[in-house]
């Protein structure tokens, strides 16, 4: 079998829209320089993910010198979103599941470009500092490390061969017509190749270039992987064959997430090494 590699990274600096792939990217202690900085909030600060607004997912990110971002959608003209400053006001409480993180809004502009698409009121806010706003959840972490607005760790990985495995068991289920699906559906940071499938279950640290990562916990999947990341539809699957093939307690698991011993850069192709 061919030795583990970095297949492919991704990016995403706006929670819950669109990423890219970029051939290399600087690992930071809280993840991907970049990713998840950016988030939506309603009315009452709670963030606005694909699971209800699956709309998100059309809404493409790019990123611009500085923090910047430039942000389309169909129908909308593209807009650039300069990092924001702490104005008067100060910073802006987030609510992200159970945390309660300070963030910069945007501004106007944005807030209007991201109301007009999703046709409800959001805010767009910036994570300024994430070395100190947000710690990882103790129980799978230690004291200091921190994340973005990703979901819970700075980084997930899956594998290419679990992806070819669950879409060999989508084909044997009563929902064929659904796969195959494409690695977008899960949203990983980094991809790996030439493993066996559900080689990831086994992972306690690896290398990846020159990162060293920690595998915190089994990442259990939600809705937004029944989504179509072009085109914004729901299916059934993989939750349907996840539940019947990949369930751990209450979990339905595909990939794992990361959090980083050693910040640095890493690049498509770099070799992965399974350290524990």
């Amino acid at each position: 079998m061919a030795k583990p590699v970095l297949h492919s990274i991704h990016v995403y600096p706006l929670k819950a829209a669109a990423g890219y792939a970029p051939h290399e990217v600087v690992v930071e202690p809280w993840g991907p320089a970049g990713d998840r900085r950016w988030v939506l909030t309603d009315d009452r600060n709670r963030i606005i993910t694909q699971r209800a607004w699956p709309r998100m997912a059309l809404v493409r990110v790019g990123a611009l010198a500085g923090g910047a971002i430039l942000v389309s959608a169909p129908g909308h003209e593209p807009l650039t979103v300069p990092v924001p400053v702490p104005g008067p006001g100060g910073t802006t409480t987030v609510e992200i599941w159970n945390d309660k993180v300070e963030g910069v809004p945007a501004g106007v502009a944005a807030d209007a470009w991201f109301s007009g698409f999703l046709s409800i009121g959001v805010r767009l806010v910036h994570l300024d500092d994430p070395a100190t706003r947000r710690p990882v959840d103790p129980q799978f972490a230690r004291p200091g490390e921190t994340v973005s607005f990703a979901d819970g760790y700075p980084l997930l990985v899956t594998t290419l061969a679990s992806l070819d495995a669950l879409n060999t068991l989508i084909a044997q289920g009563d929902r064929p017509e659904e796969g195959p699906l494409p690695m977008n559906r899960f949203r990983p940071n980094i991809v790996v190749g030439g493993t066996a499938a559900w080689a990831e279950d086994g992972w306690s640290r690896i290398a990846v270039g020159e990162v060293v990562l920690r595998v915190a916990k089994m990442c259990g999947r939600c809705v937004v992987t029944t989504t179509d990341q072009t085109t914004a539809e729901r299916g059934r699957e993989p939750l349907r064959t996840l539940a019947r093939h990949r369930r751990f307690g209450d979990k339905l698991v595909f990939g794992q997430n990361l959090v980083p011993e050693s910040p640095g850069s890493v690049r498509v192709g770099d070799p992965v090494r399974i350290l524990e």
